[in-house]
C-alpha cells in the first residue's frame, strides 16, 4: 500500500515537518535521532538540517528513496533502512532521539516498539510522538479508519511507563501537511524523557 501511495511525483504529506516536531525538536539532545515510519522523509530531513544524525526507518522503499532525494535538495544527509517495524530492532541505548509522526500499528506491535523505545534511547534522550486518538474517526481529516490502529493518551501512558512524560496531551487542532491529512484533527502528542 505505501508504495503505491508514495509512486506519485508529489509528496503526500508534503515536504514540510509536522509542526508540532518543528516546533520542539532542538529540545531532543545533539546527536543520534530514530525516525521511525518517515515515510517520504519530510520529518527526517528537517531533523538532519538541525544538525543531528538522522536514520529513518519505513517498511515503503519507494518512499526512502523520495526521502533521500530531499535530503539532497536540502543538502543534508540521512541514513534510510527499509523495513518493517515488526522486524525492525531498536538498538539499545543508541539514539538521542527518537520519533514518530503519524505512525500507527496494531496495538500489540505498537506496545512491543514502545518497549524498545525506552530501551533504544540514551540516558536524558527525548521521545517525540503525535499521532490520531481514536476520536480523530469523527473528523475524517486523515488517519487510519480503525480504532485498533488509533491512539489514546491512557494507553501510551502505560506503554511509556518507564519514561518522563514532560508532555503528553490529547487535544483537537487544525492540521494541513499535503492532501491527506488536511483539516481538523484530534491527536495524541507526546514527549517524553529516558530518566539518567
Amino acid at each position: 500500500m505505501w508504495n503505491t501511495r508514495y509512486s506519485t511525483p508529489d509528496y503526500a504529506y508534503g515536504t514540510e515537518p509536522n509542526d508540532f516536531l518543528a516546533a520542539v525538536a532542538t529540545h531532543i539532545p545533539p546527536g543520534r535521532v530514530l525516525s521511525i515510519a518517515d515515510g517520504e522523509g519530510r520529518n527526517g530531513v528537517f531533523l538532519a538540517t538541525l544538525g543531528y544524525d538522522v536514520t529513518s526507518v519505513d517498511s515503503s522503499s519507494v518512499g526512502l528513496a523520495k526521502a533521500q532525494r530531499l535530503a539532497d535538495s536540502r543538502g543534508v544527509h540521512i541514513t534510510t533502512i527499509v523495513a518493517d517495524l515488526a522486524d525492525y530492532a531498536i538498538a539499545p541505548e543508541s539514539w538521542e532521539g527518537i520519533v514518530s509522526i503519524f505512525c500507527h500499528l496494531p496495538s500489540p506491535l505498537r506496545r512491543r516498539v514502545h518497549e524498545q523505545v525506552g530501551r533504544g534511547l540514551t540516558p536524558g534522550g527525548l521521545y517525540v510522538l503525535e499521532g490520531y486518538s481514536v476520536k480523530q474517526l469523527r473528523h475524517g481529516t486523515g488517519g487510519p479508519n480503525s480504532v485498533e490502529l488509533l491512539l489514546t493518551l491512557d494507553a501510551l501512558r502505560a506503554e511509556l511507563a518507564g519514561l518522563d512524560l514532560l508532555h503528553a496531551v490529547e487535544i483537537e487542532r487544525d492540521i494541513h501537511e499535503g492532501t491527506l491529512h488536511a483539516g481538523r484533527s484530534a491527536v495524541v502528542q507526546v514527549i517524553a524523557r529516558k530518566p539518567g
